[in-house]
């Protein structure tokens, strides 16, 4: 049985949606060098703990173990992908979207795989896929094939001290990737149903300008009548990775304070925990200088947005979404003054339902006889 799956592979976090499911596994973008844990207390959740040996012939080290996700948010080694990287031949990158399938696939039921004395299994449980995923404007064209060549084929998970999944190994063998445009999933997402019949005729019908804020690059498609303008259609390698770089730089500066990942200093703000806590039972509140740095990403963003609405005057709306419309929809809204600009709940998430409708679509249009799930 072939599951169907929605991935994207984010610059700050990886989102996997499975067919038939609402709730999406979402997985920071941040790796490092896997070792021997001395385990006091064992997580609750594997999510806490993905320490895993990954095979894969497309990585230039082809067997190796890491911390994934929020294990690794905390590691002092840890690594972030910088606007200097290109997800469609990033290792790392490739690394965290095989974990984010191998633990869907783990969490989906018990092994099937033959158990061996002292834990772990002696086989390992069979996980194939077809998924949509996706890439920016700029750099879609020139590797997408690429980057399908990279995810398609097969590859082998296995989760070491991660609670509730020691032993277990996935092969994941990904039969076909659907790659489309960041954004534009997007708006096809929210142009549906479930059933891919219309649900928004202004959406699907019309000219609709997008700017999908992601942690490294955002996207502007113009997407007309589902299709997406080829002129117009552009990117920017600006994210909002730079200003949480400058927050944690100037946190540390003023207070001697330092976060040990963007991914750290973005669950606080997630949570409006804006106060830290300073060596001797002291505290500081760095809303500040979070105001300071998002005030001026997003007056960045209108300034770009007003530029493309007016190369472009046919453009009946413009939706801004992403992670970083989520963590900036405020910072944006009093920038933009008197311009109208439209913003959904659960913007990050728009691209990933997007790429798993994308997908659906487009198995809907090739031969049958392949039972998919």
């Amino acid at each position: 049985m072939i599951r169907l799956a929605g991935i994207d592979i984010g610059n700050d976090s990886v989102k996997l949606v499975l067919n038939g499911q609402n709730e999406p596994i979402v997985i920071p973008n941040v790796i490092s060098p896997g070792y021997e844990r001395h385990i006091l207390q064992e997580e609750e959740s594997p999510l806490q703990a993905l320490d895993v040996m990954v095979y894969s012939p497309k990585l230039k080290k082809k067997n190796q173990r890491y911390f994934v996700g929020l294990l690794a948010s905390e590691d002092q080694d840890n690594a972030e992908l910088e606007d200097t990287d290109n997800k469609a031949t990033s290792d790392q990158a490739l690394i965290v979207a095989l974990t984010a399938l191998a633990y869907a696939a783990a969490i989906s039921g018990p092994s099937q795989a033959q158990p061996q004395p002292g834990g772990g299994f002696v086989s390992a449980d069979e996980a194939e896929y077809i998924i949509g995923t996706g890439l920016p404007v700029r750099t879609f064209a020139q590797f997408h094939r690429t980057f399908e060549e990279r995810l398609v084929g097969e590859h082998e998970v296995t989760f070491l001290s991660t609670p509730k999944l020691r032993g277990r190994t996935i092969r994941v063998n990904i039969r076909r990737a659907i790659i489309s445009v960041e954004g534009a999933a997007a708006l096809f997402h929210m142009a549906t149903h479930e059933n891919l019949q219309v649900r928004n005729e202004e959406l699907y019908y019309g000219c609709i300008g997008v700017c999908e804020i992601g942690a490294l690059t955002t996207d502007f498609p113009v997407v007309k009548r589902m299709s997406i303008d080829n002129q117009f259609s552009t990117g920017e390698q600006l994210g909002r990775a730079a200003y949480l770089d400058g927050i944690i730089r100037d946190v540390e500066d003023q207070y001697g304070y330092k976060f040990p990942s963007r991914a750290k200093l973005i669950q606080r703000i997630r949570r409006e925990d804006y106060t830290i806590r300073l060596l001797g039972e002291g505290q500081a509140d760095i809303k500040p200088i979070v105001d300071q740095y998002f005030s001026r990403a997003a007056q960045k963003i209108v300034d770009l947005i007003r530029k493309r609405w007016k190369k472009y005057p046919d453009i009946q709306c413009f939706y801004v979404l992403g992670g970083g419309a989520a963590a900036l929809r405020p910072y944006i809204i009093e920038a933009a003054e008197n311009l109208r600009l439209r913003f959904v709940e659960n913007s990050e998430l728009q691209n990933v339902y997007g790429y798993l409708k994308l997908a659906r679509n487009r198995l809907n249009q090739m031969e049958g006889g392949t039972a998919i799930v």
